[in-house]
């Protein structure tokens, strides 16, 4: 199930993100794999535009960002889709990488969903 939100306009949220794996039953928790393999794995989150932005709030045993807990902070009213990606083995030390810029990290692509968001008072 995807689902979005509502936020409001010039806030900063709390972000924490729980995979599970619903083809099992019960579901298997996958984020317990990522939290173990933590350097293994990075979330890189692309919105369709400026009305918000995604900041890292957690390190993996390198000092080098995971996604698993994030400061989302908004800006101004509208509506956004937010992208977000898990890489399986990125290089977390190459150009803009640590800041989320998805171009340089190779590794592959684990997961890939859009959230589409609406910013409104």
């Amino acid at each position: 199930d995807i689902t979005g939100g509502t936020l409001k306009p010039n806030a900063t949220y709390n972000g924490s993100m729980e995979l599970l794996n619903k083809t099992e039953t019960p579901a298997d928790t996958v984020t317990i794999e990522i939290l173990e393999e933590d350097h293994e794995h990075q979330f890189f989150f692309e919105p369709s535009n400026s009305t918000i932005t995604v900041t890292y709030d957690d390190l993996d045993e390198n000092n080098l960002p995971v996604g698993l807990e994030t400061l989302l902070t908004t800006t101004t009213a509208g509506t956004v889709n937010l992208t977000v990606v898990l890489i399986h083995e990125p290089n977390k030390t190459a150009s803009g990488v640590s800041d989320g810029d998805i171009d340089n990290a190779g590794g592959s692509e684990d997961v890939r969903i859009v959230f589409p968001i609406t910013i409104e008072d």
